[in-house]
């Protein structure tokens, strides 16, 4: 996909309705753990930093939203998406766009590294 968006409003206004929903609806996940985030695009996909370090990014497909929180946050809930028999990989975890947004687990992994970040500050 050719970057012809320049912010994550114009990015999700690149899918179907219906994929826009979620991605609107985990956006506002994320924002509403972590209150005082900066938006970005990073790797062609919306992205999060918290104080001034990368948090999570994710990225809308047709059969899936790709959630990116890096090698920490996929290791530590790896029984979470095996338990709720998700595909995911050593950086990545897909949540399947015909079923609900975990955003019980979307909260949990984003406090996970909101302290990971917070432990390498200190």
């Amino acid at each position: 996909m050719i970057n012809t968006f320049k912010n994550i409003d114009e990015y999700i206004l690149l899918f179907p309705i219906e994929v826009q929903e979620k991605l609107l609806e985990l956006r506002k996940a994320i924002h509403l753990q972590v209150p005082d985030l900066e938006e970005y695009i990073g790797y062609q996909m919306p992205a999060f930093r918290y104080k001034g370090k990368p948090l999570v990014y994710f990225a809308g497909y047709k059969k899936h939203i790709g959630f990116y929180p890096g090698a920490e946050g996929i290791s530590n809930f790896e029984k979470d998406f095996e338990e709720r028999k998700y595909k995911f990989s050593k950086g990545a975890v897909q949540l399947p766009i015909d079923e609900n947004l975990p955003l019980d687990l979307v909260r949990k992994i984003v406090q996970f590294k909101v302290a990971e970040i917070e432990q390498k500050k200190s």
